[in-house]
């Protein structure tokens, strides 16, 4: 056979092979703009580090360049195909237009403040944030690339995983805002779990502790069946999915929320005596995603914990005459309150906060005639994205009561006016 006669035959071989492929990899392989990014975690709960590595498949380098910042005290033994260039503690990868992998280590315990772990690797399970183990990333692409975001775990044998993800499919789909490189974000727990799962107003529940912990998953499940419909009911734009973790000592003795998740100390009292709910608190910050900038961080805890006694009101579980008596408590604690805007919002001034919307509720109540109450000014923050401020809460009950709200002027908001002087607002 002569040069002239393999070659066509090897072109035909080759076309036939073209022909055979599935008509999808063809059409992606010319027009595609998706590529795939797919994250495996791996623990080592004995020296209590977890190697994280990313995966990325592509066809005509969609993704061009990788981009974040790491605590080098916590992520070490960065490595990656393409081009990988660490300064600092910034990591800056490229990969090539296949695609490639890059991969890191983490050490993600984490103490808060002294006073408890809210990220802990044990030799049994952990409690750990995907924000822990992926750093959020920025990302170079071609014009209109999307990732593809899957994870999977790889854990020792005997242990399970629970994640704000539908725990169907193998690898897991990372799902979440409509950004065009999604990453694992929210609440994990690793290890031999307790889980029960439940579907409360459309709203499919996880809760996950260790087996052994003393956590009460079952209260849990009745409390949300009091609360979520009536949180539902509020607003539409709440996540399909709630996923509840938790541990006790030494994990941080309180509720920390994240997208779609939340943490609560095995310890804390479902229902205070004083009528507040740590649990339906961070369940509101979860449901309506209110964030505030430096400084208006009374807004987002004011309406957590206004809400909290709010749906335990509405759903039975505390009587009218407990809620308006809890109402009085935190009226009593606001006294001790020095300002609502500030750095931070303490517990006098998240209770001064609760007043103030229980004031502006009142105030749309009473000036729509019944037709509008706080319900619809949350309805509009659940919506947006963007972190609330003072200035444009107030434009949002002006837009609803057609005037400035008398309760949300900056002059009678102690601390408010300074700051907005700073902020030259």
């Amino acid at each position: 056979m002569n040069c002239f006669s393999g070659s066509i035959i090897l072109g035909l071989l080759a076309a036939c092979a073209a022909c055979g492929a599935p008509v999808s990899e063809a059409d992606e392989d010319a027009t595609s703009s998706d590529y795939a990014v797919h994250y495996t975690v791996t623990p080592h709960p004995a020296e209590g580090a977890v190697d994280v590595s990313m995966r990325v498949r592509q066809t005509r380098g969609q993704l061009r360049a990788v981009e974040f910042r790491f605590d080098a005290k916590r992520l070490s033994d960065i490595v990656a195909d393409g081009t990988l260039t660490v300064a600092e503690s910034k990591v800056t990868w490229q990969p090539d237009r296949r695609g490639g992998q890059i991969r890191w280590q983490v050490r993600p315990s984490k103490r808060r403040g002294g006073n408890g772990y809210d990220a802990l690797l044990r030799a049994d399970w952990g409690i750990l944030r995907a924000e822990d183990l992926v750093p959020r990333a920025k990302t170079r692409t071609l014009k209109g690339a999307t990732a593809r975001t899957t994870l999977s775990f790889e854990l020792p044998a005997g242990w399970s995983v629970v994640t704000q993800y539908s725990s169907v499919n193998d690898p897991i789909e990372v799902t979440g805002n409509a950004r065009r490189f999604i990453q694992p974000s929210g609440w994990i727990a690793i290890g031999d779990l307790g889980v029960r799962r439940e579907t409360i107003a459309g709203i499919r529940v996880a809760i996950a502790a260790p087996q052994g912990e003393t956590v009460r998953r079952m209260d849990m499940l009745a409390l949300l069946n009091w609360t979520l419909p009536q949180l539902t009911a509020i607003t539409p734009a709440v996540d399909s999915r709630l996923t509840i973790v938790s541990a006790g000592d030494p994990m941080w003795r309180g509720g920390l929320s994240g997208p779609s998740s939340l943490f609560i100390h095995a310890d804390r009292p479902l229902i205070s005596e004083n009528a507040t709910s740590t649990l339906v608190h961070e369940v509101v910050h979860v449901a309506f995603g209110i964030r505030a900038v430096t400084g208006y961080d009374w807004i987002a805890e004011g309406i957590a914990e206004f809400y909290s006694l709010e749906l335990l009101h509405r759903g039975g579980a505390i009587t009218s005459r407990r809620y308006n008596r809890a109402l009085e408590d935190q009226a009593e604690w606001a006294r001790s309150a020095t300002a609502l805007c500030g750095k931070s919002s303490s517990g006098a001034t998240t209770a001064a906060a609760v007043i103030t919307f229980r004031k502006l509720d009142e105030e749309i109540r009473k000036s729509s005639k019944g037709e509008h109450s706080l319900d619809t000014v949350v309805n509009q923050l659940a919506r947006d994205d963007d972190k609330i401020t003072l200035p444009a809460l107030q434009r949002i009950v002006e837009g609803i009561l057609e005037e400035p709200s008398r309760t949300l002027r900056t002059d009678q908001l102690p601390g408010c006016k300074e700051l907005a002087a700073d902020l030259g607002a």
